[in-house]
């Protein structure tokens, strides 16, 4: 794959909007942060903030931010007990609503993130990825994408890629903005939450060489 071309909104236009466009919906949204940061510690506990590890912008590492929608629950060995147990009500209304996500607009602001990018995924899965995968970490990760617009966790993995790799190869301001307003109604119409067999997403094992 050839690499994207740089045109002028790629190198100068696209970091300045994330910036603006992300400190404007913190302060708009901070009545919500406050509201959902106050009902996760009743529900869930703490802390509120849930923190991972993910690669970035060239796979650099860097700790993304969402609020906590699952509890700590484990067996009797000390393991944590499946997803579709930990996530309660309360955390299926938050990751439903996409307000889990709200504060990796903090990450956005840091440089870690941009509003529209491919997700940012496990660490784990970058030995996994095929040559051609591994360009989703040509540009910087995103809060939604063009994957997350067209199914975000109800299509295979192998469709998902293909369309982060999609969105590298023609990073736009036009493009950007229509993402921006699919996700708006994505979320109010709440579609794509879950895959058909799992609370979230399947872990990603790889993809068929053979293919």
């Amino acid at each position: 794959m050839n690499k994207p071309k740089d045109g002028l909104y790629k190198r100068f236009i696209k970091r300045p909007m994330d910036l603006i466009l992300s400190l404007i919906a913190i302060i708009v949204l901070s009545p919500v942060f406050l509201v959902v940061a106050i009902l996760v510690r009743a529900k869930l506990g703490s802390p509120v903030l849930f923190k991972q590890q993910r690669p970035g912008l060239n796979e650099k590492i860097f700790s993304m931010f969402k609020f906590r929608s699952m509890t700590d629950e484990k067996d009797n060995e000390g393991n944590l007990l499946p997803d579709n147990i930990r996530l309660t009500k309360f955390g299926r209304f938050l990751r439903s609503t996409s307000l889990d996500e709200l504060p990796g607009l903090l990450n956005i602001l840091k440089g870690d993130m941009s509003i529209i990018g491919p997700r940012p995924l496990l660490v784990e899965y970058l030995s996994l990825y095929t040559e051609q995968q591994k360009h989703r970490h040509d540009v910087r990760p995103g809060l939604s994408g063009l994957a997350q617009v067209n199914g975000r966790n109800a299509i295979s993995w192998e469709d998902k890629f293909k369309l982060d790799i999609e969105y590298v190869k023609q990073v736009s301001f036009i493009g950007d903005w229509k993402i921006i307003f699919l996700t708006l109604k994505k979320v109010f119409i709440r579609e794509g939450i879950s895959s058909d067999t799992a609370a979230t997403m399947e872990a990603f094992k790889g993809t068929d060489k053979n293919e």
